[in-house]
């Protein structure tokens, strides 16, 4: 790791604890709120790669298990991972790694023609949302003794902001790379 490598790892970990400065929206009947912090991971996957993007949200993680107030909500501490949303918490390491990887392998950022845009919203689609799913989801259904079944359709009501996430990380992840690439790592 270079010193640059740590200050984009680090940038990234801030980045998504500024998202959290948007107030989270609650749904009624499910103790996960809507938060723009779920942004966070495509972005780091997109435009850091697998291993600085996990490791960006890997210290992001540890920093809410401290006590930090880095959620939305000024939320903080080890109790937030044990409870209903710590899986889709932990699960923004793996988002981040999947998007990265795919991102890496399918996605020449440096183009971004038609094609690489596609894969780069796809890469986010199955990281961003599909990986932080798979580890929340269960979770959620452990945690507050729901069904898996209902868990994960109750899922339904984050997809509209998820989709929205998407194209939003796609084009700032665009932009930036044109405007100062970084190499996928």
């Amino acid at each position: 790791m270079t010193t640059r490598d740590l200050v984009l790892v680090a940038l990234f970990a801030a980045l998504t604890a500024v998202l959290g400065l948007v107030p989270p929206i609650t749904v009624g009947f499910l103790p996960v709120p809507i938060t723009l912090q779920s942004l966070g991971p495509m972005l780091a996957g997109l435009m850091l790669g697998p291993v600085r993007g996990g490791l960006a949200l890997a210290l992001f993680v540890l920093l809410v298990a401290l006590g930090m107030p880095v959620l939305a909500g000024g939320r903080g501490g080890f109790g937030i991972l044990l409870g209903p949303t710590g899986g889709f918490i932990v699960g923004w390491i793996v988002g981040a790694i999947v998007v990265g990887a795919l991102a890496k392998r399918f996605a020449r950022t440096g183009a971004w023609r038609a094609p690489d845009l596609a894969n780069a919203a796809l890469a986010c689609v199955v990281g961003g949302i599909g990986a932080v799913y798979a580890m929340g989801v269960p979770w959620l259904s452990v945690v507050t003794g729901m069904g898996l079944g209902p868990a994960a359709a109750s899922m339904v009501v984050f997809l509209p902001g998820d989709a929205i996430k998407v194209v939003v990380a796609v084009m700032v992840a665009r932009g930036v790379q044109r405007a100062y690439p970084i190499a996928l790592r």
